[in-house]
């Protein structure tokens, strides 16, 4: 009889699993926010210069979210491939193409020397940059998921969630620390691209971390047991997302519904911030990225903890906490920020952030509980990444155009209050999943399974 998870035996200690999870999306997320970071304060200029710079900012933002339409597509596809050939591989895969996408951008010619070829470019490689971390949320978070034990899953997975703040901080840092030291027109002319270059540097680190650890014991007994299936002529195993949709669609539906807070206010309270900050309060560029830097550092000590607090209260409570202040303190957000000094604005985005984080910290382990096993990479990413194309796909550019419309930033905090109301009733939604053991899922559904082949049968 194939173990349990909470006992199964793997050469790659939990520690190691989880290190490599949470270096592996640092850079990711790094490459990713780097991008978001560079549409708020550089690309306007260099890709979009004969517009006014709110129209610019605008513009920026735009290529900025198509990213997230390719977000989808990559959840499909890792999704896919990775329940069925395992996720350690998909990971690499999903590294490799967000590295390689970032440092081309870093080479990439701008509007005063290509023309509209620039911008065309910028918003090819943005595509696959959404391609990749597509893939790579559901992959890093199932494979610690699948490591650890149901006691201290929250805990444990909470780590790669972590590789967010920590990319941001990353990439707010990289660039803060260019603008500190160059000019105005040295950082437009080529020290913007100095952090895009360094990507393939980490990507370098990335990969010799991740091919370092072993596969997911749990997938590896799922798949003995499809094989099993398969040789006995017992049964096919349907395409992972006819599974998820047929078993799984609920949760699919709580998961999106899960994020839209989430997602949301994260990309409003980090990266609209920057612009608004600039543009709009005319606070100095190195304040606003500075605020970001600093909040982004309290955020990634704090994911673990309430990770910990969900193993020990369950899911939803922390979840509901979050998705409530966050809704509450958008209106808080704008009038710190408004007061054009660096200790209100790091208030501001701080408490943001720790109102995110008990969303964030708690999702890894939730989302993963929600799916069976041969079907929870294609169910978890699903649930994740199509919510993205509505929650923060469009927030800075949704923000930006509130902004542009109304001269206010009411609207932008109803925008945030509106997405809290729809995450506390996809949450409420949903089953209390701590403690929950990965494989009480599968026997679940194998259980079912005959039940709808004979219903089927009938049906015929």
């Amino acid at each position: 009889m194939a173990s349990s998870p909470d006992v199964a035996r793997t050469s790659s200690p939990l520690w190691k699993v989880v290190g490599a999870s949470l270096i592996g999306t640092t850079i990711e997320w790094y490459d990713y926010f780097l991008y978001g970071t560079a549409a708020a304060l550089v690309f306007g200029k260099v890709f979009f210069p004969n517009s006014d710079p709110l129209t610019g900012t605008l513009l920026s933002f735009l290529t900025y979210a198509i990213g997230f339409a390719a977000r989808p597509l990559g959840a499909l596809v890792f999704g896919h491939f990775g329940d069925r050939i395992g996720r350690k591989k998909l990971l690499v895969v999903s590294l490799l193409l967000m590295g390689g996408s970032t440092t081309l951008i870093g080479c990439l010619p701008t509007y005063h020397q290509v023309g509209v070829a620039a911008p065309i470019m910028l918003t090819a490689l943005r595509l696959v940059q959404g391609f990749a971390l597509g893939g790579e949320w559901g992959g890093a978070v199932l494979l610690v998921s699948e490591h650890g034990d149901a006691r201290r899953r929250g805990f444990w997975a909470s780590w790669p969630q972590g590789g967010a703040p920590a990319g941001n901080l990353l990439a707010a840092g990289v660039l803060s620390l260019l603008t500190a030291v160059q000019s105005e027109s040295t950082f437009l002319s080529w020290g913007w691209r100095v952090p895009f270059l360094l990507s393939a540097l980490l990507v370098l680190v990335g990969m010799w971390i991740r091919l370092s650890v072993d596969e997911s014991p749990l997938f590896q007994q799922a798949l003995a047991k499809a094989e099993a299936r398969k040789a006995a002529q017992q049964s096919a195993e349907q395409p992972p997302l006819v599974a998820v949709l047929r078993h799984h669609w609920r949760e699919v539906l709580v998961a999106m519904g899960a994020r839209m807070a989430e997602n949301i206010s994260y990309y409003v309270m980090t990266t609209f911030v920057l612009a608004y900050a600039v543009t709009h309060v005319h606070l100095p560029k190195q304040t606003a990225l500075n605020a970001v830097l600093v909040a982004s550092a309290i955020q990634f000590a704090l994911i673990p903890l309430f990770g910990a607090l969900s193993d020990r209260v369950g899911r939803k409570p922390v979840y509901l906490v979050g998705a409530v202040g966050v809704g509450v303190w958008a209106f808080v957000f704008f009038t710190l920020v408004d007061a054009k000094s660096f200790g209100s604005l790091l208030l501001a985005v701080t408490i943001g952030l720790v109102f995110h984080s008990m969303m964030y910290a708690p999702q890894a382990a939730f989302f993963s509980e929600l799916f069976a096993t041969r079907m929870r990479y294609s169910g978890a990413s699903i649930g994740a990444q199509f919510a993205s194309v509505a929650a923060g796909a469009p927030a800075p550019l949704i923000a930006t155009a509130l902004l542009k419309d109304y001269g206010s930033s009411t609207p932008i905090s109803v925008y945030v209050a509106i997405a809290a109301v729809i995450t506390v009733l996809a949450v409420l939604c949903a089953k209390e999943t701590r403690g929950r053991d990965l494989a009480e899922v599968d026997a679940e559904v194998e259980a079912n399974a005959p039940v709808a082949a004979a219903a089927k049968a009938v049906t015929a």
